[in-house]
């Protein structure tokens, strides 16, 4: 199997320069399936409630196997089924024996897609708005503490005039 430690990280050569690592877990493959899987495992216990067949043996075996993503399989089985998400009910369904006639049941493949790309975005803005508002509470400061220096504008990347308080006078006599 390949290192798991590969899948835990988005892919990219800005994430290797910019992206935190929280950031870059947030839309690793791992973040992505192992929703996959909780989805399914939340739809299982509801399809169960509303009383299909579907034993407490089958949701237990899921909830165990959660993290335990074979990404040689998945890559198999994608390459068969030319499918993605298909290709991951298969793999859970190797590893869930019990409960692999109930993964997915019902349900199509936005009902993982979508929802994980909800999620993964709302936990992106949760990781990204603390580090905004610290970013805009540091340069509100910085404004403050450097307000009376004269600051150089440019125009066409060329040296133009102050830039000061003045375009305040400015637009109040416009309006």
């Amino acid at each position: 199997m390949d290192d798991p430690s590969v899948f835990d990280s988005y892919r990219s050569p800005l994430t290797s320069r910019y992206a935190s690592k929280e950031m870059s877990y947030n839309f690793s493959d791992n973040k992505k399936f192992t929703t996959w899987r909780k989805l399914w495992l939340y739809l299982a216990k509801a399809e169960k409630e509303l009383g299909l067949n579907i034993t407490d043996e089958q949701i237990s075996e899921m909830e165990n196997n959660i993290t335990k993503i074979d990404y040689k399989i998945a890559a198999e089985e994608e390459k068969k089924r030319r499918h993605d998400v298909m290709a991951h009910v298969h793999t859970f369904g190797a590893c869930c024996p019990r409960a692999a006639a109930i993964i997915h049941l019902g349900a199509t493949s936005c009902y993982v897609g979508d929802n994980t790309d909800l999620i993964v975005l709302k936990d992106g803005l949760n990781i990204l708005l603390p580090k905004l508002a610290r970013c805009c509470e540091r340069l509100s400061k910085f404004a403050n503490e450097h307000k009376s220096l004269p600051t150089l504008g440019f125009t066409h990347f060329q040296l133009a005039s102050t830039v000061n308080n003045s375009w305040q006078e400015s637009m109040s006599v416009d309006i």
